[in-house]
C-alpha cells in the first residue's frame, strides 16, 4: 500500500499535505462521484434488474351458501394468501473512459530519496479513490455516501433526492383492512386491503468540499499547481471508473434481499401479514338463502424483511 503525502506551497515553500488535508481530498472525490455515479439505481415500472420482492396479505374466502341450513365453518372457504410482486429497482453501471497516466498526470510528492515525484495510479488509488470507495460502501447516509442509495419511508426527506421524481414507491406493505368485513354484506369482496406503509428509493447529496489544491509536474518538469476544475475532472473520471471496473475489489453494486452482502442502506422493508385462521361469519337472509363466508382475522405479523444493501467487491 502507497499512500502518499501531496505536496503544496505555503508560503512559497513546498510542504508536504497532512493527514486532514488529505481528507478533504477524499472527501472531494465523493462529491465529485456525487454529481454523477456509475452505479445508478433507478425506479421502473417492473422488470428491474435488482431481485423482485413480495408484499402478501390475507383475503376472504369464498362465500359458502345453502337453502336448507347455515353452511358450517369446516365447509366455509379459508381465507387465502394475495402476493403482489415488487420488482422496481434497476441497476446501470457506466465506467466512462478516464484520462491516462502519463507518468505526470497526478500530484507530486516527496519519495524516500528526498526527491519530487509525481504519483502514480496506484499511489492515487491508495491515497485518495479506495478511501473515498470505502466511504461510500459504508452503511452510513451521510453526505460521505454522496451519490449512492437508500430507502425511506418518507418520500422527502433532507440530503437526499427521491429517485423516482414522482413518490413511486419501490415496496408497499398491505394487509386485509378487517374494518371493511361485515357479515350483512356476504359476499363480501374477496381482497380489500389497506396501506401499512410505503418505501421509497432516495439518493444522498454530496456535499462540496474545500481544499488545498496539490502540485503536479507540467510537460517541462515544472512544478504547478492543479485548477480545482482540472483535479475535480480527474477524481471525477476515476472515481465512476474505479467504482464499475476497478478490477482491485473496489468496484460498487447493489441488492435487495432479507439477506445478501454488503451493508444495509436505510430502512428495511417489512411484508406484514394478519396471522389469524379466519373470522366465521353468517348472514340469515331468507329460509332457502342461508350464507357464511371466512375473513381475514388475527395480529400484524412480520412476513419478511427486505434490504437495499451496498456492496464492494
Amino acid at each position: 500500500m502507497a499512500v502518499r503525502k501531496p505536496l503544496y506551497v505555503d508560503s512559497g515553500n513546498l510542504r508536504e499535505m497532512d493527514t486532514t488535508m488529505v481528507g478533504q481530498i477524499i472527501d472531494q472525490a465523493v462529491y465529485q462521484y456525487s454529481l454523477s455515479p456509475s452505479v445508478a439505481l433507478s425506479v421502473v415500472g417492473s422488470g428491474g434488474s435488482l431481485a423482485a420482492i413480495n408484499d402478501t396479505r390475507k383475503q376472504a374466502g369464498a362465500q359458502s351458501t345453502s337453502t336448507t341450513s347455515t353452511p358450517t365453518e369446516a365447509t366455509t372457504a379459508e381465507p387465502s394468501t394475495v402476493t403482489v410482486t415488487y420488482d422496481k429497482v434497476s441497476e446501470t453501471r457506466t465506467a466512462g473512459s478516464p484520462t491516462s497516466d502519463t507518468g505526470k498526470t497526478w500530484p507530486v510528492y516527496y519519495n524516500t530519496s528526498g526527491q519530487i515525484q509525481a504519483m502514480n495510479l496506484t499511489d492515487v488509488k491508495d491515497t485518495f479513490l479506495h478511501p473515498a470507495i470505502d466511504l461510500l460502501a459504508s452503511g452510513s447516509t451521510t453526505t460521505q455516501q454522496g451519490g449512492t442509495y437508500h430507502v425511506s419511508t418518507s418520500a422527502s426527506i433532507a440530503g437526499s433526492t427521491e429517485v423516482s421524481g414522482s413518490s413511486t414507491p419501490i415496496f408497499i406493505d398491505t394487509r386485509a383492512d378487517t374494518s371493511l368485513y361485515t357479515a350483512s354484506e356476504i359476499p363480501e369482496t374477496l381482497d380489500q386491503p389497506t396501506t401499512v406503509t410505503n418505501y421509497y428509493l432516495q439518493r444522498i447529496t454530496g456535499s462540496q468540499i474545500t481544499y488545498t489544491e496539490p502540485y503536479f509536474l507540467d510537460g517541462s518538469n515544472n512544478i504547478k499547481e492543479f485548477t480545482a476544475s482540472a483535479f475535480d475532472t480527474l477524481l471525477q473520471e476515476w472515481m465512476k471508473y474505479t467504482a464499475v471496473s476497478s478490477g482491485d475489489g473496489y468496484s460498487l453494486s447493489y441488492n435487495i434481499g432479507t439477506s445478501g452482502s454488503g451493508n444495509t442502506r436505510g430502512s428495511g422493508m417489512v411484508d406484514t401479514i394478519l396471522d389469524g385462521s379466519g373470522n366465521y361469519q353468517t348472514l340469515f337472509v331468507n329460509v332457502d338463502d342461508y350464507r357464511a363466508q371466512e375473513f381475514p382475522n388475527g395480529s400484524a405479523t412480520t412476513a419478511a424483511t427486505y434490504y437495499l444493501r451496498i456492496h464492494k467487491s
